[in-house]
């Protein structure tokens, strides 16, 4: 089996968080969201899920010269964000892929799917 991140974007101009959302749309998300995860957990094919905080609320952290530094921000700018994820153990891309339209779906939004590095095989 193989790991897979399922990413969902959002717009960096509009930064939503669950404080910031309408309340009828986060209950209609957090119930989407839900029952997506249940049926994940019942396949067996769930790992774990997260929701992040939009890039604002970053500290970038550099310590690969003399000095540490912290800035406040993001990494990079860009038009759309890393907002929450799911990790899943599947068989293959293939499933993988299945398991984001399913997400897609059940949240309108788009869905990235990209396999988890794992280490070489060792002779």
């Amino acid at each position: 089996m193989t790991q897979y991140l399922l990413s969902l974007p959002h717009d960096s101009a509009e930064e939503p968080t669950m404080a910031t959302m309408d309340p009828a749309d986060l209950e209609a998300a957090m119930a989407a969201a839900g029952a997506f995860i249940e049926e994940l957990m019942q396949s067996g094919s769930f790992v774990f899920a997260g929701g992040l905080m939009p890039p604002s609320s970053a500290t970038t952290v550099d310590n690969t010269g003399e000095e540490l530094r912290t800035v406040s921000g993001p990494f990079v700018e860009a038009p759309e964000y890393l907002g929450g994820f799911w990790v899943i153990d599947v068989a293959d891309e293939a499933s993988a892929v299945e398991w984001a339209a399913k997400a897609s779906k059940a949240l309108s939004s788009r869905v990235e799917v990209r396999a988890i590095q794992e280490p070489p095989a060792e002779d």
